[in-house]
């Protein structure tokens, strides 16, 4: 898999992001946006994602227009303008009606929306642009402005577990990053302990699902309902099949 820091470089044009990003995942995106939308619907892959989803940077909207395709109603915010109009012109082409496309950064998702405003929250491809101060934030306030029982869905790339994989996975990433760095300013990190910070910002039932060589990883959680504790346990497996296929 190439690594998703390029979509630094993409981002500079919304008319070939989604382009790159097919070539970046290996053709593989699509699968990650339908695993995305559906895990947004509950354990059971069944049924009707609840009627708010919220995508935290949406980029061309690929997550939101799966998710509205299996009926939720979706705000999608992102802080690039251009990337939002792509998405629109994508939701006009395929009739999709039931997305609203904000120009808002995830900074200000606590400014925007309530308490319980959201069924669930999913995030692709997002936490990996912020630091980890960030991420922790938009964690917490994830959780306080779903529902109690909502979920939580984050697909990211993140650093593999074992260091030889790790020390493979630096070495193909750091001349991509450092050439990232000198055309745009700016560049993506692999997510640390994803699972774990989803946990710590008071989740329970956190479950990980890695691909693509470790280096890959969708993350599923759910608010706990009222009174309930938090859930230490976290299940980070290597997923054997699924949307990126074997691992």
């Amino acid at each position: 898999m190439s690594s998703f820091v390029w979509m630094r470089v993409l981002e500079s044009s919304a008319e070939r992001y989604d382009r790159g990003i097919r070539w970046l995942s290996g053709g593989r995106i699509e699968r990650v946006y339908r695993a995305v939308a559906e895990a947004a619907q509950g354990p059971d892959g069944g049924g009707t994602p609840g009627p708010r989803v919220l995508d935290i940077g949406c980029g061309t909207g690929g997550v939101s227009l799966a998710c509205a395709a299996l009926g939720a109603d979706v705000i999608g915010i992102d802080r690039n303008a251009g990337m939002l109009e792509r998405a629109r012109a994508k939701a006009a082409a395929h009739g999709a009606g039931r997305v609203a496309w904000l120009e808002l950064g995830a900074a200000e998702i606590e400014d925007r929306f309530g308490p319980a405003s959201f069924d669930a929250v999913v995030a692709c491809l997002s936490f990996s642009e912020m630091a980890p101060e960030e991420q922790a934030y938009v964690l917490e306030v994830s959780r306080t402005r779903l529902v109690p029982g909502g979920r939580l869905v984050v697909a990211d790339e993140v650093m593999p577990r074992k260091v030889w994989r790790r020390c493979l996975h630096a070495v193909r990433r750091w001349p991509v990053a450092l050439l990232t760095y000198l055309l745009t300013q700016a560049t993506t990190r692999p997510v640390e302990g994803l699972p774990a910070r989803v946990r710590a910002a008071g989740f329970v039932d956190v479950d990980a699902d890695r691909m693509w060589g470790d280096a890959f990883c969708i993350v599923r959680a759910r608010a706990p309902a009222v009174g309930e504790p938090s859930d230490d346990r976290v299940d980070d497996r290597a997923a054997r099949s699924g949307p990126g296929g074997r691992a």
